[in-house]
């Protein structure tokens, strides 16, 4: 899919828990796929439940709780997990 979207020249990218399941070579190959989208001025959205992933691959996190918006973050370097789950249940 990931091909597809590339030859048709997309713009936008939509990754839904891309490293889910797999080995840890193979998410290292996904990282470097997005942040190369990134480079070439692509926007990449990353949806993922794994906070540490979340934190290493964002320039800005929303929190959702229950299909709402509960906050944002844009100073990822000066936040940890526990204020991504404030945010959530708050």
């Amino acid at each position: 899919m990931i091909a597809r979207a590339l030859d048709a020249g997309a713009k936008i990218f939509v990754f839904n828990e891309p490293t889910r399941g797999i080995d840890v070579g193979a998410k290292y190959e996904i990282y470097l796929l997005m942040n190369r989208l990134v480079e070439e001025g692509k926007a990449v959205i990353m949806i993922s439940s794994e906070l540490p992933e979340i934190l290493g691959m964002s320039d800005r996190i929303l929190v959702m709780h229950e299909g709402r918006v509960k906050g944002e973050i844009t100073d990822v370097a000066g936040t940890n997990q526990e204020d991504i789950l404030a945010m959530a249940i708050a």
